[in-house]
């Protein structure tokens, strides 16, 4: 009895210890949430007074905030195109802010973060907004839109195809568009396709939301876009309910595939315009709808870590929050951002925001939360974006080819917090791209080349002018970059003029 007692202990004992050797043996879920057009200033947790967002809050409360996090590019293309191919976007051309019809501008077969962790058996999935083109010479918005997301790496996809300015309002799943009907094709295009083509210029008293500039072609929920489109009836979209459908396609998936380890790209359209957030979340802050949707965007975060929770998956789950730029508060609608901003201040300390090389364009909120893992913290290591690829395939166990990801670096240490740890010494920010403008940090010194020798987005000192094609800026001293020292630090300016060309021209700046 008393064998038979001690044999079915060790047996139970077994099965514990080698259920606690898996689970520390499997690598952590990674989930990455990037929001659209958050500021620095944007957050409770970063200094935000005329809001409050707790769930994030709570991500940077219990795990790391960064105060030198960055995007590497000030618009939502170029930075989505380097966080998931750890390659600058300014070294492929054509990686601007991509147009409604725009082919796909990650080649098929691509490596990407993805698809690193594809290779060592994560399930991998984007939900939300995509905005890096379809298809080959164009979409095929009838067909197969492929090359997509499923041929760099990911198991699925539940997309907003471009972002949401931007025509068509329909949701991809896979290769398809949701719901198209055959009978009802969807086209997009350019030009108006017919003179009787409701437009935001023609019927602009129809609009519940008011464009301010640019935002005038065809009209869909009451709202006018860039770009014209029709059909596709059934598969349209209503704007209200976008955070919802990301959350409930998050989650879903999430549960589906609990019992492996899982890479989830949660790529929010929060706080990009147009900004039509849920009824439920309309005047919920002080500042209009884009606090309103700030409000939503906390929300979201709040539902997938909750998730995380309920499946007893948070533990082995690192959370990364950052957004893809800096702020901008008219950018095309007339949606009372700038009348109801008052004292808040999107980027923070920081000069600029997005569309510029400036701080606040690049530098942003920048959270990694893994429970029993990251302790509290705040750190002020130089971290990007740019830098998941290398640091999650790090973490996974995945090799990382030579010939990939050329300017990602592995910074698992320093965004789990580890003391002592490094992050990166340099850094070049891009705007869109189209340009040649850059920012280049290294250590407390930043540089800015303006090959177009122009900005915007910035103070009204700068708004519109003309400016230097070389600035420079000490950040410890003058972290807003309000005082240009190059004239008297010219042989600083000139080693890192020199540096920055020598990284450009080299085409890539991991070894």
């Amino acid at each position: 009895m008393i064998l038979k007692y001690f044999s079915s202990s060790l047996a139970i004992l077994f099965l514990l210890t080698n259920a606690e050797l898996q689970s520390a043996e499997r690598p952590p879920n990674i989930v990455v949430i990037m929001a659209d057009d958050l500021g620095y200033g944007d957050l409770s947790c970063y200094g935000a007074t005329s809001l409050e967002t707790p769930n994030i809050d709570r991500l940077a409360h219990q795990g790391q905030r960064f105060t030198s996090g960055y995007c590497s590019a000030s618009t939502c293309t170029p930075t989505r195109y380097s966080f998931l191919t750890g390659t600058y976007a300014f070294r492929k051309k054509g990686t601007g802010i991509a147009p409604p019809n725009s082919p796909a501008l990650i080649s098929e077969g691509t490596t990407t973060i993805a698809s690193l962790l594809q290779s060592v058996g994560y399930k991998t999935a984007v939900i939300g907004k995509w905005h890096l083109g379809l298809g080959t010479q164009e979409p095929d918005w009838n067909g197969a839109l492929k090359p997509g997301p499923l041929e760099i790496g990911f198991d699925r996809c539940f997309l907003l195809p471009t972002t949401n300015d931007r025509v068509p309002q329909v949701y991809v799943e896979n290769h398809r568009v949701l719901n198209l009907d055959p009978k009802d094709p969807l086209w997009v295009g350019k030009k108006k396709p017919s003179e009787d083509h409701p437009t935001g210029i023609t019927h602009r008293e129809t609009l519940k939301m008011d464009w301010s500039h640019g935002h005038n072609s065809t009209i869909h929920n009451g709202i006018s876009r860039i770009g014209f489109y029709t059909g596709g009836h059934a598969a349209r979209f209503r704007d209200e309910d976008l955070s919802d459908k990301w959350v409930e396609q998050s989650i879903d998936w999430i549960e589906a595939n609990r019992e492996n380890p899982f890479f989830l790209f949660f790529s929010s359209h929060d706080l990009h315009v147009p900004r039509i957030v849920h009824e439920r979340f309309q005047g919920s802050t002080s500042l209009g709808p884009r606090g309103d949707a700030i409000a939503e965007l906390d929300w979201c975060v709040g539902e997938l870590t909750k998730t995380l929770e309920r499946l007893e998956l948070a533990e082995n789950t690192l959370v990364v929050f950052c957004s893809d730029n800096g702020p901008v508060m008219d950018d095309g609608y007339k949606d009372d951002a700038i009348e109801k901003q008052g004292s808040h201040r999107p980027a923070g300390p920081y000069q600029g925001g997005k569309y510029n090389v400036y701080e606040g364009g690049t530098r942003t909120p920048f959270i990694t939360y893994w429970p029993g893992q990251i302790s509290p913290g705040e750190s002020d290591a130089l971290v990007c974006t740019i830098d998941l690829a290398a640091s999650c395939a790090a973490l996974a166990g995945a090799s990382l080819p030579q010939e990939a990801c050329l300017d990602s670096f592995n910074l698992a240490d320093a965004l789990l917090g580890k003391k002592g740890a490094n992050g990166r010494d340099h850094l070049i920010q891009q705007d869109n791209g189209q340009g040649g403008n850059y920012g280049f940090r290294v250590g407390n010194w930043k540089l800015l080349r303006h090959d177009s020798k122009r900005t915007k987005n910035t103070s009204l000192r700068l708004q519109g002018r003309q400016v230097n094609q070389y600035q420079l800026f000490n950040l410890k001293t003058d972290p807003s970059e309000s005082t240009n020292v190059i004239n008297e630090n010219q042989e600083i300016a000139s080693q890192m003029k020199k540096q920055l060309e020598a990284l450009i021209a080299a085409g890539r700046s991991r070894s």
